[in-house]
């Protein structure tokens, strides 16, 4: 059977919020995955909207470009309907992410919270401490992953890696088959 490459591949995940923005950045190389760098930016609790996206934007830009990724994981934006304006700030920070990105010229995919929790846990609606648990053993983390903005950049980051692993062996399996569709 043939291998794979086993070519090193950065990815950066990324808990978007205006107060705080989890990242985390894996490396994945021939089987094994290992933590570069995890962190947090911090917007001003009491800047203005603008100052806090600024920061946001700022933060991420320096982070991708001192990490290098060579995709930038995000969370599906979700918000209850009975909370619509979250949904709405949220997209702020979202948008100065992928501006980021995409200045970098750095792909951007987007998963769903219950994706993340189901391909992490086995369990769509796993509670947080389950999520840390999954992803401290996942990465071989002396501790749990702290803050959640932290734990939660670096479970989007894995779910990436995995989906993107089973895509890319699935994709081969159909080529040497001679199947394109």
């Amino acid at each position: 059977m043939d291998e794979l490459p086993r070519t090193a591949v950065r990815i950066l995940g990324i808990d978007p919020g205006l107060n705080t923005t989890g990242y985390g950045c894996i490396e994945a190389a021939g089987g094994s995955v290992r933590v570069v760098e995890a962190g947090v930016v911090r917007g001003r609790t009491r800047g203005s909207l603008a100052g806090r996206v600024r920061e946001i934007y700022a933060g991420v830009r320096d982070a991708i470009a001192a990490l290098r990724p060579s995709a930038v994981a995000l969370e599906q934006l979700y918000s209850h309907y009975a909370r619509p304006r979250t949904a709405i700030l949220m997209g702020h920070a979202r948008g100065v992410i992928c501006l980021a990105a995409a200045e970098a010229e750095v792909a951007v995919v987007h998963y769903p919270a219950t994706q993340i929790k189901k391909v992490l846990t086995g369990n769509g609606r796993a509670p947080k401490a389950q999520m840390q648990r999954a992803i401290q053993l996942e990465l071989k983390l002396p501790t749990l992953p702290e803050p959640a903005d932290v734990a939660d950049a670096l479970a989007v980051a894995l779910t990436h890696h995995y989906l993107r692993s089973t895509r890319g062996i699935l994709e081969a399996g159909t080529k040497r088959r001679g199947n394109t569709h």
